[in-house]
């Protein structure tokens, strides 16, 4: 089967182990829930490989991570979360911002509650951080040489040619749902047309009529509700992802539509719900390919792989074992990639730094897209955690 079609830059470096891959958390299975405790001292470098072990699944994929995120642990400056202030005050805000945008949502939110509090949506920290100069956060990131940070200032070098500047995504394992939709927002100018469709809410009615076990579907942390309340809420999050991408879609300054999207992205509520809505959709084009493909008709190349996994041979079974755990226990693996990009008629470019100097350093997801779907960018170090590219060169747009 064919890979992924992608483009080479820069010259030739040593290979570096991926992530990803890696195997299925069961719903039965413990999840971050139960390290609440744990997670207070932790360093972040020991919450990041944390992060990165519960995303991946097996001992043997685990060992190949764990000696990359090693490696990337060497390779970075040990105060590269210490911005260069002298005031105290600002220092500690700076580590607070930090730590939370590589906190996964539930984290936080079993935080509040210990503390008694509830946070408002205006004190919510913003999940997608400003921009900065994409070579300067390199500079911050990766100070070190070894072979992988090497391989990423490269990386960073080529992304350069391209885009000025970065905007870092909170990795709470919804970072590659929070960076498609952040890019597609700020980019969108029109409804996309199956927004548009009168039939677009009834989709949970309709499905949960013909598939029962979708009444097992995890809707941020609320487990054991009725069928008909499963169909009503995600229903209401299909109608707030309609509303918002029209309303932004309609503002014509550049300006005030990006601050719209950081509004957005600032309201804890209204962005996990639309994460739902999302997964959902990758749920309905799951359930649409498997039955073409039992009914003999084309399907891409990456249904096959999605239901070639003993973890997901079937929609119920993709949804137990992999959609209900995005955001709770893992983040997208890259057959789901392709999922989220058919769900959306997007297409997802994404710079693989990892994969610098390889035919896979820039990746579409699908390979083969529909030329009249629109085109947003992301960034990976490890096909596991997602940035976003900003303000495209002149030269590039040109």
């Amino acid at each position: 089967m064919a890979e992924p079609r992608s483009r080479a830059a820069g010259a030739e470096q040593p290979q570096v182990a991926r992530r990803g891959g890696g195997a299925a958390v069961s719903p039965g299975e413990p999840g971050p829930a139960n390290a609440a405790a744990e997670q207070k001292g932790r360093s972040a470098a020991e919450r990041r490989r944390e992060c990165v072990r519960r995303s991946t699944g097996g001992p043997e994929e685990m060992s190949r991570t764990t000696s990359l995120a090693a490696e990337e642990d060497a390779s970075r400056n040990c105060e590269m979360y210490l911005p260069a202030y002298c005031n105290p005050s600002a220092m500690e805000i700076s580590l607070d911002s930090e730590e939370d945008m590589y906190r996964d949502a539930e984290e936080i939110e079993r935080e509040k509650m210990l503390l008694g509090c509830k946070t408002s949506s205006s004190e919510y920290k913003p999940s997608v951080a400003p921009e900065m100069d994409i070579m300067e956060y390199c500079r911050k990131e990766w100070r070190g040489n070894t072979p992988v940070a090497k391989r990423m200032r490269k990386g960073y070098e080529a992304v350069a040619q391209k885009f000025a500047s970065i905007r870092r995504v909170r990795g709470d394992n919804y970072c590659a749902l929070r960076a498609t939709l952040f890019q597609a927002l700020s980019q969108s100018t029109q409804l996309p047309t199956w927004l548009q469709s009168e039939d677009f809410t009834k989709l949970p009615e309709n499905l949960l009529s013909k598939y029962d076990w979708i009444k097992q579907w995890q809707l941020k942390q609320k487990l054991g509700r009725k069928m008909g309340e499963i169909s009503d809420e995600i229903k209401e999050y299909l109608m707030l992802l309609r509303k918002k991408w029209k309303y932004i879609s309609e503002i014509k300054g550049p300006i005030e539509k990006q601050e719209a999207c950081d509004k957005l992205f600032k309201n804890e509520e209204e962005e996990y719900s639309l994460y739902e809505a999302l997964k959902f959709l990758m749920l309905n084009t799951a359930i649409e390919l498997y039955n073409d493909d039992k009914n003999g008709r084309r399907v891409p190349v990456f249904s096959w792989l999605l239901f070639a996994r003993d973890t997901s041979s079937n929609p119920c079974q993709l949804m137990h074992n992999h959609l209900n755990q995005i955001g709770h226990s893992g983040g997208l693996e890259q057959v789901e990639m392709f999922l989220l990009a058919y769900a959306l008629q997007y297409t997802i470019q994404v710079y693989r730094l990892y994969k610098y100097s390889t035919d896979e350093f820039i990746t579409l997801y699908p390979n083969d897209p529909e030329e009249d779907w629109p085109v947003v960018t992301l960034i990976t170090e490890d096909d596991r955690h997602y940035n976003i590219p900003v303000r495209m060169c002149q030269e590039t747009k040109l």
